[in-house]
């Protein structure tokens, strides 16, 4: 397992238990969704870092179909 791996693993469980304990009469966690957020952002940036020059190919290819491509 790599290193982002169990990170991703550990803040995955952090994130599963404070869901998990939120009951209906609390209206929310504001730390959590601060986690929730920042992983969001980790996990793009670490896909872009892998695939951002297929993803920029794929979207500049539906573009140009879109307007008007061949």
């Amino acid at each position: 397992m790599t290193v982002l791996e169990h990170r991703f693993h550990l803040l995955w469980s952090i994130v599963r238990s404070r869901l998990a304990g939120a009951g209906p009469a609390q209206r929310g966690d504001v730390p959590g969704w601060v986690l929730v957020t920042i992983m969001t952002a980790g996990l793009v940036a670490a896909l872009w870092a892998v695939a951002g020059d297929t993803l920029t190919d794929v979207f500049r290819t539906a573009i140009a179909d879109t307007v008007g491509g061949p």
